[in-house]
């Protein structure tokens, strides 16, 4: 079976609402983790985040890797919000991996909370 690392942060991870969707397809937690600082944050409707990678002004996020089987990564992500997808992020350690992350629409009017969960970049005033 071919196992894929996917990076999940908010809802997704361990105790938290949605992560009985990773543990349903037999993903196992492998670490936690944090982007390179070119991320931001924002709260869907107080109910989820959504993380973007931006050109300026990113901060590291903090994510945790799983290890997803190939058959299940369709099925948790037709589980997420919609809005939310599955693309390439980069880690703080240079190593790219599969993620979940936000379309830029579904961020338009929300509150972003990046400073409330990030670890700052000491290059980033």
């Amino acid at each position: 079976m071919q196992l894929i690392p996917l990076a999940v942060n908010g809802t997704l991870m361990r105790g938290l609402a949605l992560n009985g969707n990773l543990l349903a397809v037999g993903a196992n937690f492998l670490r936690e983790a944090h982007t390179e600082p070119a991320y931001r944050l924002w709260s869907i409707g107080d109910r989820h985040p959504a993380m973007l990678r931006v050109q300026t002004g990113g901060r590291a996020i903090a994510v945790e890797i799983w290890a997803v089987p190939l058959d299940g990564l369709g099925k948790i992500l037709l589980q997420e919000p919609p809005g939310l997808c599955i693309g390439r992020l980069k880690l703080d350690d240079g190593e790219e991996v599969l993620g979940v992350l936000g379309e830029p629409y579904l961020c338009e009017g929300e509150r972003e909370i990046t400073e409330l969960v990030s670890q700052s970049d000491p290059e980033t005033p």
